[in-house]
């Protein structure tokens, strides 16, 4: 496993998402309202609208540029049948510190 720290919980509030630059990589980590947490790559493969910016509910992120929507879990895009984005194992530990999974 390749984990690496990107920030504190306490720096994305409830129901929003933040982008994190990250070995190259733009990943997106979402709270959610019971402050569990989902990260995705943050830019949308469809004309690269930034998903840490997007709507959020329990289960799915919906691009703030042309309404593609990808679940939460998964990166699979749901409304149109387009391309998914990478989902990432992430967690915060005891003392709020997020880490993302890149393995």
């Amino acid at each position: 496993m390749s984990e690496i720290a990107v920030g504190n919980i306490a720096d994305i509030p409830q129901g929003e998402g933040r982008a994190f630059g990250i070995d190259g990589a733009q990943i997106a980590v979402f709270r959610l309202r019971d402050d569990s947490l989902r990260a995705l790559d943050a830019v949308c493969p469809h004309r690269g609208g930034p998903l840490a910016d997007a709507l959020i509910d329990d289960c799915v992120v919906v691009c703030p540029l042309h309404n593609h929507t990808y679940d939460l879990g998964t990166g699979d895009e749901i409304a149109f049948g387009g391309s998914g984005v990478r989902a990432y194992a992430v967690r915060a530990d005891e003392s709020g510190t997020i880490t993302v999974d890149l393995g």
